[in-house]
């Protein structure tokens, strides 16, 4: 790696229930290139949002270290995670989590009010081909536009990196590929660093890596020596 925005090494998560322990992660090493488009693929329970959760500073290894560049994120205090996941992190999930008493314009610009270099809302929303429809209610709107609107608030940011979890695990295909399309532009316009969690093999094409979890570990790293268009991906 030339340039490494993520450095993730020998990570552990172990959840305890009792005298039960449940090893989430087991000794994961992943680094991510400044600008790439990476999958995390695999089932249910293999670690991939786990180690997503940790690298997006919203939970703590059990040992290892993450670094965000320089910084070791391993050893930050809660407000310090705080920051670092307000100035440059984009979170995408599988259900959109918008606020249903507003607009799709106002929705992103309750982001842009506390980023230190916000994207106009309507720019944001424009990339994500949502620009006649930000004066909708959620309710107003499709599944895919909905979560379109998700991404739009997460970029709006400007964030350097942007984990997405199963960003399109409630659509149908068709719909679907409208999202990886939006995430396509803005990592090819942009160069924004994004990891992509899914069950779904074929988003595997689109990425510059694939990772592929089993039982907390990497079982295995491919790189894609050309990528696919989303539009060819077989759903």
């Amino acid at each position: 790696m030339d340039n490494p925005i993520f450095s993730a090494h020998n990570l552990t998560k172990v959840y305890r229930s009792g005298e039960v322990e449940v090893f989430a992660l087991r000794g994961v090493d992943l680094d991510l290139e400044q600008g790439e488009m990476a999958v995390l693929l695999g089932p249910s329970g293999s670690g991939k949002s786990t180690l997503l959760n940790i690298m997006g500073g919203l939970d703590r290894a059990t040992s290892g270290t993450v670094h965000f560049r320089d910084q070791d994120l391993t050893a930050f205090s809660e407000r310090q995670l705080t920051r670092f996941r307000r100035d440059h992190i984009g979170f995408v999930f599988q259900f959109y989590n918008l606020i249903p008493s507003l607009t799709a314009w106002e929705n992103v610009a309750l982001v842009t009010e506390i980023s230190p270099n916000p994207m106009a809302p309507e720019e944001a929303l424009e990339m994500v081909g949502l620009n006649e429809r930000m004066t909708h209610f959620p309710a107003q709107l499709s599944g895919g536009e909905q979560q379109r609107v998700a991404i739009a608030r997460a970029i709006a940011k400007r964030p350097e990196v942007m984990l997405c979890d199963e960003p399109t695990g409630a659509l149908d295909s068709k719909t679907g590929i409208i999202v990886l399309e939006a995430l396509w532009r803005i990592n090819e316009e942009l160069k924004t660093t994004m990891a992509i969690i899914t069950h779904n093999a074929g988003i595997r094409d689109i990425a510059h890596r694939v990772f592929t979890f089993r039982d907390g570990r990497i079982a295995d790293a491919m790189v894609n020596e050309k990528r696919a268009q989303p539009a060819e991906v077989s759903w």
